[in-house]
């Protein structure tokens, strides 16, 4: 059976380049959210909900029952609304299994001993690889492309995937593998499965940091990266592809919000439980980075 097509809405943060999807089968139908973004004031410590809130009301206005809050990995450069959705808006969180690598990464970094951590409840889902589920009307594939993290997703929902952290717009390339977990060799495979998909396959990006020159953007195809990514495309072999990655990789600096991001992150976008005082605080380990 062939799958239906996604109406797809997208919701570009600027202050992290993280683009977020709300896809659906119908006006009034069914939806997942994908990569969702809580705002973070690093220097104030404060938390608010615009980007999220941006989110909920297309939601309401379109009259649409979500049914999954989709992460494609843990992501390191900006906060996750998961849980802020799901209080609102209802569906399931959902992540790779291979989120528990992740966690007992971060768990002793962050001395966060907290059953919730260690027993897998923060998320409601956790999806085996390249496993089959829906979303209304669509039919959708969690796709395993480790890598940029141990666990990240894409996610094939009919002629689209959303990306993730793997592959970004042609003229940028492909995610870092230099994080806790993270491989270029991984990597590599996981592309050359995404680009395995028919040249007109849309594929949303989960980032865009764009050259000088063009605006952001996020849309793009399978046949597009092949001809003209400037990390792998059609013709790159693996050890090239490995040998940039790393060289690359050990220039960039750390993400300005991995601290308080995979904290968050972990837990399904939940803040840490309030202390005595009524106060939620995030950690900074010294030295462990």
């Amino acid at each position: 059976m062939t799958s239906a097509n996604p109406l797809i809405k997208a919701f570009f943060d600027s202050a992290t380049s993280t683009i977020s999807y709300i896809v659906y089968d119908k006006v009034g139908g069914n939806a997942a959210i994908i990569d969702s973004v809580l705002d973070f004031d690093a220097k104030a410590g404060r938390i608010n909900t615009t980007q999220a809130d941006k989110i909920r009301d297309f939601i309401v206005e379109t009259q649409l029952s979500v049914e999954w809050i989709l992460e494609t990995h843990v992501h390191a450069d900006h906060l996750s609304a998961a849980y802020y959705l799901r209080t609102h808006l209802g569906g399931k969180i959902a992540i790779s299994k291979h989120i528990e690598m992740v966690q007992k990464n971060f768990i002793p970094i962050f001395n966060l001993l907290n059953d919730s951590l260690e027993n897998n409840t923060t998320f409601d889902h956790l999806f085996d690889d390249d496993e089959k589920f829906t979303i209304g009307s669509l039919e959708a594939t969690a796709l395993a492309v480790p890598g940029h993290t141990p666990a990240d997703l894409a996610y094939q929902i009919g002629d689209a995937i959303f990306v993730g952290d793997s592959i970004f717009m042609p003229d940028v390339g492909t995610a870092r593998c230099d994080f806790p977990g993270g491989d270029a060799h991984k990597l590599y495979a996981s592309v050359q499965k995404l680009l395995a998909f028919p040249a007109n396959t849309r594929l949303f990006m989960c980032h865009d940091y764009p050259p000088s020159g063009r605006s952001a953007t996020w849309e793009t195809t399978v046949g597009k990266e092949l001809e003209s990514n400037i990390h792998v495309k059609q013709g790159t072999d693996e050890a090239t592809f490995v040998n940039m990655r790393t060289a690359r990789d050990a220039t960039l600096s750390m993400p300005v919000l991995i601290l308080p991001s995979i904290q968050v992150n972990i837990r399904a976008g939940e803040l840490p439980s309030a202390e005595a005082n009524g106060i939620s605080y995030l950690k900074i380990p010294v030295n462990q980075f």
